[in-house]
């Protein structure tokens, strides 16, 4: 059986499905939740899963919307992982390069994660219909994995071990080109911190009460302060979530600052992040208030593996280079010229695999292909894909779904993912996706070769970045 007729095949049976992945996708774009409370987008992706046959397994790891669905048994067993949460404020018409809202101030799939959630189904199946039709034994694992932009569920099912038994974990990510993710990422803890304090008159008798929001305030200059400290490459930013009230005559009895505490090691995050806890004390103290420190999430950095990367780039250049037709191109081209010059230089900076991405300066959309290539240094953000790779040999594939220019967490890419560009994109990862898989299942020996790395690398045990006492933080 050749690599080639394997391609074929795996492009045939995604293909045969094309208009219900789509139909899928564009659903769960047209009822964008926020983080752990995607209930209409899972049942979408569980629902498709019930009905090609696999066993689902739903609510794991305490997370309401979290879900594995499995085909197959025996060893080795291949997972893929899908998201679906939405990002808030993002809302926008598809197929459109102005902000026009569907719904005023609503939330809108500015990272596509409609695209990724039926991607990786996509990938799962068409895996699964190739292995049941020519005789390969393994065990095909699709993970609902919710959460991405803020709570971060594939740590909570990490830490339940969910992902343990896996030879390899696969993923991908919408962008502008056809690449295998050679580049890490920042580990990040999210610490929550509720200050209580006392009002009073703040006129007449500001002596009696004891103000939260002075201790919040105090914290922030102290973290300030903290930051000469560490290590330069480490962030540390926050957010206000209660300030006590709008009143000034009132001493405010209540504050809750959000911080996000970012380093290239997860090791290196929860140093910092206790050092941090110790601002929000020590501003409690100064203030005569009381504060209560929670760590409610955070994610470990992508570990990446070569051995994984070079059979995922085996995937990429058999199924070959992405195909768009003008519509595409004329919509990318809109896009494109609304972008601005910085935003453009870097979109193509972040194209870390490519030679030359100032070649595509002038493209609306690239489908030239990118091997692996590891890459020191790492992306400015963060994901949860880094606690997977913590727990097993994990790979991310790229695939164009969107214009070049186009900012990250944007109404732009809410546009793109319901429009050709977002579905073609979609498909051609998950054929991507598949084909990965099966490479693997011809090579048991680089299955091995990329534990062994995946071993090297983080010692062969998942690192949590919070306490076992930690349940996900759900919104209302």
């Amino acid at each position: 059986m050749t690599r080639e007729f394997q391609a074929q095949e795996i492009i045939r049976l995604i293909e045969e499905k094309r208009d219900e992945y789509i139909k899928a996708s564009d659903a769960i774009w047209s009822t964008p939740e926020l983080y752990f409370r995607e209930d209409k987008s899972a049942k979408v992706l569980i629902d498709f899963l019930k009905k090609e046959g696999f066993k689902v397994d739903e609510g794991v790891a305490g997370v309401r919307t979290a879900f594995v669905g499995e085909w197959g048994e025996g060893e080795p067993i291949i997972g893929f992982l899908g998201e679906f949460d939405a990002l808030p404020i993002l809302s926008n018409e598809a197929g459109c390069a102005e902000h026009k809202e569907v719904v005023p101030g609503g939330p809108g799939h500015g990272c596509g994660h409609n695209l990724l959630g039926v991607g990786a189904l996509a990938a799962a199946i068409a895996m699964r219909d190739f292995v049941r039709d020519n005789g390969y034994k393994c065990t095909i694992r699709y993970y609902g994995c919710p959460a991405e932009e803020d709570g971060w569920g594939k740590m909570f099912m990490a830490r339940a071990g969910h992902f343990d038994d896996l030879a390899m974990a696969i993923t991908w990510h919408g962008g502008a080109a056809p690449t295998i993710s050679g580049t890490s990422s920042l580990a990040v803890i999210s610490c929550l911190m509720t200050f209580k304090g006392k009002t009073s008159h703040a006129a007449s008798a500001p002596h009696l009460g004891r103000s939260a929001l002075d201790a919040a305030e105090l914290t922030n200059v102290g973290v300030n302060y903290l930051r000469e400290h560490i290590i330069p490459e480490a962030r540390v930013h926050y957010a206000y979530q209660d300030v006590g009230g709008t009143a000034p005559n009132v001493v405010q009895d209540r504050a809750v600052l959000k911080y996000f505490i970012r380093a290239p090691k997860v090791v290196q995050a929860k140093e910092i992040a206790e050092r941090v806890k110790k601002c929000a004390i020590g501003a409690s103290i100064m203030t005569d208030t009381e504060v209560d420190v929670q760590f409610i999430s955070g994610m470990c950095e992508v570990v990446q593996n070569d051995v994984a990367g070079e059979l995922a780039t085996e995937a990429l250049y058999a199924i070959g280079k992405p195909v768009f037709d003008e519509e595409d191109y004329a919509i990318a081209k809109k896009f494109y010229e609304s972008a601005t010059e910085a935003e453009i230089n870097g979109f193509l900076g972040r194209l870390t695999t490519y030679d030359d991405p100032q070649k595509y300066k002038n493209e609306y959309l690239i489908t030239d292909l990118a091997p692996y290539k590891r890459i020191e240094g790492r992306l400015g953000g963060s994901t949860d894909v880094g606690d997977v790779s913590y727990a097993t040999p994990t790979v991310q594939i790229g695939a164009p779904t969107y214009a070049v220019g186009t900012p990250g967490h944007s109404w732009k890419i809410t546009a793109q993912a319901a429009c050709g560009i977002g579905h073609k994109g979609m498909l051609y990862a998950a054929k991507v996706m598949a084909l990965t898989g099966i490479i693997a299942l011809d090579k048991p020996e680089k299955l091995k070769e990329a534990y062994d790395e995946y071993v090297k690398l983080t010692g062969g045990k998942y690192i949590c970045p919070v306490g076992p006492e930690v349940k996900a933080q759900y919104q209302d």
